[in-house]
């Protein structure tokens, strides 16, 4: 294996996948964020004064996916067939866990898309939230699933899935 997003000089480079096929590809990211019990009563109550926390975080999860390509530098800019974002709420744990699922048909996977989605669901929730709990945590995001193109399918073995 080797890094693809460097020139012959070393130098960054955008990857030409031009002469790649257009395959089906999914990738589907975690993350979680914890907080304070009383913050996610609140959540989950819909007593935040800023509004309904987690429809807001999903739809600011989307509108990530559908922007990664202006936030990360070497990403494609890519035509999202899906995005889907769920909430896991463990309150035994006090933790929210975030799921985005990215679809597309093209040349490149929709990693990043997944990734970039799910960090800004959990930087939402914890902007909604900061006024009432700023030692809020986010962790552990991680590409748990990816499928499509010429590396096939990926499955995370990791702690998280």
């Amino acid at each position: 294996m080797e890094f693809t997003h460097f020139n012959e000089e070393g130098r960054a480079r955008m990857v030409n996948v031009g002469e790649k096929p257009d395959t089906e590809r999914v990738a589907v990211a975690r993350g979680f964020i914890e907080m304070k019990p009383e913050t996610l009563k609140m959540i989950v109550e819909g007593r935040a004064k800023k509004g309904d926390v987690l429809a807001v975080a999903q739809v600011a999860g989307i509108m990530a996916a559908k922007e990664t390509s202006r936030i990360i530098p070497m990403c494609h800019n890519i035509l999202l067939t899906g995005i889907d974002i769920k909430f896991n709420i463990d309150e035994e744990k006090s933790i929210i866990g975030v799921e985005a699922r990215v679809t597309t048909v093209g040349k490149t996977g929709v990693e990043m898309e997944a990734l970039t989605a799910v960090s800004a669901a959990c930087l939402t929730v914890y902007d909604m939230c900061k006024a009432v709990d700023r030692g809020m945590v986010i962790k552990d995001i991680y590409l748990a699933e990816k499928s499509g193109g010429k590396s096939g399918t990926f499955m995370s073995r990791g702690r998280f899935s």
